[in-house]
């Protein structure tokens, strides 16, 4: 073992350990089992999108609970008729979770910053989602 190996400092731990990851599991476990258990289409239980209740309109989480509420209890195509945008994003943080988890056991550091070009890209394409999914021909996007 050379010298430069055995001065090289251990890689810090991530501060929090593993339990701010765990943490944030548990949170969004519990936050699907109580959407898994009440239903979303059932009117009363959860609080009605201002945006659509006052305009007409779709904004980009219109669907999501209902969505989230399908995805819970396994039906994959209902939860994408519902919307597709937000099966996406819960794709894409399962994704980012596992590797902040997979990091943190590591002892890695985690920095999920996105280029600037790619956060106006997705804010394009959310904004491009919610105009079609108010225009006629859009109607397969809608709720």
């Amino acid at each position: 073992m050379s010298r430069a190996a055995a001065a090289a400092p251990a890689p810090a731990p991530a501060r929090g350990g593993i339990a701010v990851p765990l943490g944030v599991l548990g949170a969004v476990v519990a936050a699907f089992g109580y959407v898994a258990a009440v239903d979303p289409n059932q009117p009363g239980h959860y609080p009605v999108c201002p945006l659509l209740h006052y305009t007409g309109l779709y904004c980009p989480g219109c669907g999501g609970l209902r969505g989230a509420h399908a995805l819970a209890r396994g039906h994959l195509g209902t939860a994408l008729g519902c919307n597709a945008a937000a099966v996406a994003g819960y794709a894409v943080l399962a994704v980012v979770w596992t590797l902040w988890f997979t990091r943190t056991l590591r002892g890695r550091r985690f920095d999920p910053a996105l280029p600037p070009a790619a956060l106006y890209a997705l804010c394009g394409l959310l904004l491009a989602f919610t105009v079609v999914r108010n225009l006629p021909f859009g109607a397969a996007l809608a709720p």
